[in-house]
This record gives C-alpha cells, structure tokens and sequence, in this order.
C-alpha cells in the first residue's frame, strides 16, 4: 500500500459498492473514541433538483497498520456529520466544520491574521507567562506536607486546565468580572461534550431509529450547545456594553484589548467587523468561533501537557536530561520565558514524542471523498466519511522504531518533526490543518519548562501512575494526574518574587 497512492483518473462506471468490489478492511484498534474507524454515509443532496438517493448501509474504511491512504486534493473535501435541523447554524458557522467559500475564507483570516499568526502570539506572550506563572506561585504557596519548602500531594488535571483556560480565554475575551464560578461550569460543559461527542450513536448504525423518534445523543448535545451558548453570550454582552460606553468603532475596540500592547480580542475584533457587515458577522458567528477557540483548545492543551508530565514520571532519565539542558541553557535561579523555548530542543522532542504517542485528538476531522477513487488497491466511493487515525497511524510498526516506546531522541535527528511528514499528524495537515499549532507549542513548552526547572517530580509513593486513556472526543487520562511535587532549592528565590 504506497505511501502517495493517488486516486484512479476514471472512476467506475458501475455502482461502487457491489459484491466483486474490493472493500477497505477495518481499521486496527484505536484507543476508545478511535474505533469506529470510518463510516459510509450518503452523498449530500443537491439543493434542485432534490434527487432521491436509496438508503446505503455504513461501511467501514481503514488501514490494520495505520498506514496514511492519501488521494489527491480534488478528491478530497471537508466533510462534517449530515448537520442536523438543530445545529445547522452553528456547523455554517464553525470554522472547523464550515463549507468553503467566502465565510469560511474570513474565518480562517480572523484566525490567521487577527489571533494565531507569528506577531500575535508574540504580542500575547505576556499573558501565557502570567498563567504559567499563576501556576508556578500556586504550587510553591501549597503547603507541604512536613515543612514549607518540602514536598506537597498535587493534582494536575485541574490546575492545567486552569492554565489552559486562563490562556484561550485571554485571546477571546477580556477578563470582566469573570469568576472560578464561570471558569468551573465551562470546564464541566467541555468535558461532557467531549464524552457524548466520543460516544457511540447507535441511530447512525441503525438509521430507522431516527424515524422512531430516537434522538438521546443529539438531545445531550443540544443542552449542551444550550448552556455553552448562554455561557459565552453574557461574554458577548459585556463586551457589546463595554464598547458602547467607550464608543463603538475600530479604534476604541482595539484600544479595549486584554493589556497586552493594546492587542483586541477575538470577541472585540469579532463586533468590529459585524458593525460593517452585520449579516456576515452575526452573534451566531461570535458564539461559535468562541465556542470552537475555547473548547477545542483548552481540553487538548490540558490533556497533552498532562500526558508529558505523565511520561517524564514514568521516564526519569528523559525528566533529568530535560532538567539539565535547562539549567545549562537558563541557568538556575532564573524563570524561562517564551523566548527560550526555541533553543531547548530536547524540551521540543519531548513534546513531539507525546503527540505522537497520545495525539490530543486520536480522529482528525472528517473529510470525505468526492468522487469514486481507488486508494492502495480498495474500492473508495464517492460519499464516504474519511477519519484518519491518527492514533494508529503514529503507532506504526511499519514506518516507526519502537513505536510504542517512549524514545524523544528519535525527533533530535535534522528536520525533527518536519522530516516525520505524514507519519506525524497531531494537528492535521493541508489547508484544513488546525490554526492554532504554534500557540499549542507556545503553550506546552513554556508550561512543561516552568513546570521541569522549578520543581522537582516523584510518583505518589507506593502508587504507579496510571496510563489508562479514558473515552470521548479527545484522548484524556481515565484517573487523573496526581503527583509529589518539591520546589527546587535553586529556584526559591526566583519563585518567592512570583
């Protein structure tokens, strides 16, 4: 099965799932969310005239050794589940799930030129130092379990997600009144949709049910987009109140920004834009970006750094390696700043070695193929739902030396990550790969450098840490993180000034 097997030029005169066609075989088993591979669903109709398509039962698509099945581009599209009567709206207007076209263009500049792009992540470094900071003091004021200085029982899960919230929430919304209160109903809303999302939906194996009234997951997910949508409207109006004390225009939106140079948020850049152009920039579209940036990045940021911390229990010898090659390129006594993560590049690996080994999202988002196309020797019909297992595809014994072992210097080679190609595809790849990368970068590295140089790490004693996956959208730990933490004598006085 080659690597860039391109897809047959003529596809088949005949209809494409019959007896004599070679179907793809299922995929190799994944982690929980992972397992249902790919599935056939029907083409989307066109508008007019409305043809009439038979009922076509689900099929499966994928590889047992997790081998990338790539077609060429025209072939491929963006392919989001059939959006439902309720959710419609908020599927146009998400910019993961949108169609192409002009909406979806905007989007995507709001992201790459508005939030994610190289000059404004630099000019919103200061804000992820402070959180990593706020993280860094709240674990040195825990108090020890004999003695101020000495060790203390933490649990991570939590405080990282914290840190990750504290991060997305200053790219979309100034902090206004917002409370622990807000900050724990939105941790709750994201994980619960990150569980139904991942779960089973029995009426999209067996289709009738829906006829019969069926509609238990898409009824959760509805009370959830209920609440979420509440939560981030009260964002919205703050913000909307705010700006029409100051006077509403561009000017007075950008001068509101969240203290990092005068840096607008998403949500202040977001009602600029809908005051020229109202019908495109509706509170729907600020709702959903909201929703996407918030909740696609909070969880997935939390749970990777989790998963290296997790790693680094488990590995000493990497923990160590790691601490020395930022004593000796920082220095002791001094706190890492953003600006140092580039010449750690052992720090790097490690974070790529986890990505690989536990990528924040085990399914990327679904594509489907556009036309009938052959694909390393199996029958792909047009209309079929594409997830690529990206789990499965890092784990391959194939393409990987020791694949399931925990080995960070296979990424020190020239080229790093870059040379992996399609091996290695934590946040996707193409047009459609996710926009916020190098914020997750930003993030995981300033996080786990802080976290490496300031404290010392143990196991709880007695206990093993528990590498158990837990089920949903995402890859979370099944228990969470808790651990023995020690601040460094060196670094006393550096986390005593926080």
């Amino acid at each position: 099965m080659a690597m860039d097997q391109e897809c047959s030029q003529e596809p088949p005169a005949e209809p494409p799932f019959v007896a004599h066609h070679r179907q793809p075989p299922p995929p190799r088993q994944a982690p929980a969310p992972s397992r249902l591979g790919c599935h056939r669903r029907r083409p989307r109709p066109r508008r007019t005239p409305p043809p009439r398509i038979p009922p076509r039962p689900p099929r499966l698509l994928g590889s047992r050794r997790g081998r990338v099945l790539h077609c060429s581009r025209r072939r491929l599209r963006q392919s989001p589940q059939p959006p439902r009567p309720s959710d419609v709206r908020l599927r146009l207007h998400n910019h993961g799930l949108a169609p192409y076209g002009p909406l979806w263009r905007d989007l995507r500049r709001i992201y790459a030129v508005h939030l994610l792009s190289s000059a404004a992540l630099r000019s919103s470094s200061d804000s992820r130092t402070r959180a990593v900071r706020s993280l860094a003091k709240a674990l040195f004021r825990e108090p020890g379990v004999s003695e101020p200085d000495g060790p203390r029982r933490v649990e991570m899960k939590s405080r990282l997600f914290k840190l990750a919230y504290d991060v997305m929430m200053g790219l979309v919304a100034t902090a206004l009144e917002e409370s622990a209160e807000e900050r724990q109903r939105f941790r709750e809303i994201v994980e619960e949709t990150s569980a139904v999302s991942g779960a089973v939906n029995v009426a999209d194996f067996f289709p009738a049910l829906r006829r019969l009234g069926w509609r238990g997951t898409e009824r959760k997910l509805a009370r959830l987009v209920q609440k979420r949508d509440a939560l981030i409207g009260e964002l919205i109006e703050r913000h909307r109140f705010r700006q029409r004390r100051s006077g509403s225009n561009g000017e007075a939106a950008a001068a509101i920004g969240n203290g990092d140079k005068g840096r607008p948020t998403m949500i202040e850049v977001m009602l600029s834009l809908q005051e020229s152009d109202p019908g495109t920039y509706t509170d729907v579209t600020i709702k959903t970006l909201s929703a996407e940036l918030l909740g696609a990045a909070t969880d997935t940021s939390a749970s990777t750094m989790e998963w290296a911390m997790c790693l680094l229990l488990t590995h000493p010898e990497v923990l160590h390696a790691a601490r020395a090659e930022l004593d000796a390129k920082i220095g002791q006594g001094r706190l890492a700043e953003e600006e140092d993560i580039p010449n750690l590049p052992y720090l790097n690996c490690i974070i790529n070695e986890t990505l690989r080994l536990y990528p924040a999202v085990p399914l990327l988002v679904p594509h489907e193929s556009s036309q009938d196309c052959t694909v390393g020797g199996y029958d792909v019909p047009r209309g079929t739902m594409l997830l690529a297992n990206a789990w499965a595809i890092h784990r391959d014994p194939n393409t990987w030396d020791e694949p399931e072992e925990f080995k960070p210097e296979r990424f020190q080679c020239e080229g790093g990550k870059k040379e992996a190609g399609l091996r290695m595809l934590p946040f996707g790849s193409g047009r459609r790969k996710c926009p916020g990368e190098g914020l997750a970068m930003r993030l995981n590295g300033l996080a786990l450098a802080t976290l490496i140089h300031c404290f010392e790490w143990e196991k709880l004693p007695g206990e093993e840490v528990d590498m158990t996956e837990g089920p949903g959208l995402t890859m979370p730990m099944a228990k969470p993180m808790e651990v023995v933490c020690t601040p460094r004598h060196t670094m006393l006085h550096a986390l005593s000034q926080l």
